[in-house]
């Protein structure tokens, strides 16, 4: 993506979202869950907070988002340290991941 582009984005029904722009998956759709993901509709300093913040408000997003499962999936795969990824804190993912193994 050219940052000198200034082509217009999309701006009908079939339009991706700033996050598989990011991540490039508007062009292999590999990341297509983001698109109907709940936290790219909020605030995303509540799935970053301040070490010892609290996680209660993004948890509570997660909670309700048809796409939890794909996120977590991604962030395990991934190996996200940071961040609020389906549901899980890091510690949490890092645990479940030792639970599986």
């Amino acid at each position: 993506m050219d940052p000198n582009d200034l082509t217009p984005l999309p701006t009908d029904n079939s339009a991706v979202s700033p996050l598989s722009l990011l991540f490039g998956a508007a062009e292999d759709g590999e990341l297509s869950w983001q698109d109907q993901a709940l936290c790219a509709q909020t605030d995303p300093e509540a799935f970053f907070p301040e070490k010892g913040g609290s996680t209660r408000e993004a948890k509570r997003v997660c909670a309700s988002c048809d796409v939890r499962s794909d996120c977590l999936e991604y962030a395990l795969a991934n190996d996200e340290r940071f961040g609020i990824w389906g549901g899980m804190s890091e510690r949490e993912r890092r645990r479940l991941k030792k639970q599986v193994v």
